[in-house]
């Protein structure tokens, strides 16, 4: 009997042939099936999540194996960018896939292969979503507060950290019990002039400044920056490694709690609200990256992801 993997896998082969007619299906299955009779390589049982995917979305891939004598770790490539992956049980692994505001909808072919394991092609469609926009005048001959290059060096390093290790379990906490202002993914117009490279990277929560802001979820502090180390646009930072390319910044803190390398657990205060860096009033931003891009918090907030 043909098996529920054989059955995807010939229907893989089908789509890459593009056979179209009664005659070619019935010999193209019988040709596949034949493949796969004689080839030593083992299947992979894929499951894409969520279901319906749209910008901002982190797709995630779970893959697994048939059996434990199945060599090396599955890769995981999207067009010429190979996402990471991750053992997540026994013969069970998972990469994650971001998706921004910046990007077009679509059709993403995902391709997962690895050593003794029969290549799969699956089309994931993207589909598209509206952000607000909101438009900034700025008076005459203003400048912009800048980065400094400490800052934006430390930043960097630490939205490209990929720790072996998984911290993280369950949904993730809100990191502030303050209302929500400003929403993921929000598009500014600056003096009539749309920004193509903008899009706000995290939620907003307006509080009174000393209110407590809360690790969503487990961790390890893996970076502290603070206005006199340089820190001017962000203003006083803590950044928590949860593992496995997923990361939390929370920007313009008033004190922080917290040293590098300490492990923390959900709900634990590491730090205050504050108007800290480029900031109107007093304010949380927090920022969930996937694999060194800014998605949607929200999804993390919902439902627990593996």
């Amino acid at each position: 009997m043909t098996t529920k993997t054989q059955m995807a896998n010939i229907q893989d082969k089908l789509q890459c042939i593009g056979v179209s007619s009664i005659t070619q299906i019935f010999i193209g299955t019988l040709s596949a099936a034949s493949v796969i009779a004689s080839l030593p390589a083992q299947a992979l049982e894929i499951d894409i999540l969520p279901k319906r995917v749209k910008l901002g979305d982190t797709i995630s891939v779970l893959i697994e194996l048939e059996s434990q004598d199945q060599p090396g770790i599955p890769t995981v490539t999207v067009g010429e960018k190979t996402y990471p992956t991750f053992e997540i049980a026994p013969n069970q692994y998972r990469s994650f896939i971001p998706t921004t505001p910046l990007e077009k909808p679509g059709v993403r072919k995902v391709v997962i292969s690895g050593e003794g394991q029969r290549q799969r092609n699956i089309a994931v469609y993207v589909g598209n979503r509206k952000f607000r926009t909101q438009r900034i005048t700025l008076p005459p001959g203003k400048a912009g507060t800048r980065a400094t290059k400490h800052e934006l060096t430390r930043v960097k390093e630490f939205k490209a950290l990929q720790t072996l290790e998984k911290y993280w379990n369950g949904v993730f906490l809100r990191p502030n019990k303050g209302r929500m202002t400003t929403t993921y993914g929000v598009r500014r117009y600056y003096n009539g002039k749309f920004a193509h490279n903008y899009y706000h990277r995290g939620l907003d929560y307006a509080s009174p400044t000393g209110s407590a802001v809360v690790a969503p979820a487990a961790g390890k502090v893996a970076l502290v920056g603070k206005v006199s180390q340089g820190f001017i646009v962000h203003g006083n930072t803590v950044g928590i490694d949860h593992g496995q390319g997923v990361i939390s910044i929370l920007l313009h803190l008033n004190s922080i709690n917290v040293k590098e390398g300490d492990i923390v657990k959900p709900g634990q205060v590491i730090g205050t609200v504050g108007s800290t860096g480029a900031s109107t009033g007093p304010h949380l931003h927090w920022g969930l990256y996937v694999n060194g891009k800014s998605i949607d918090p929200m999804p993390w907030k919902r439902q627990s992801i593996k």
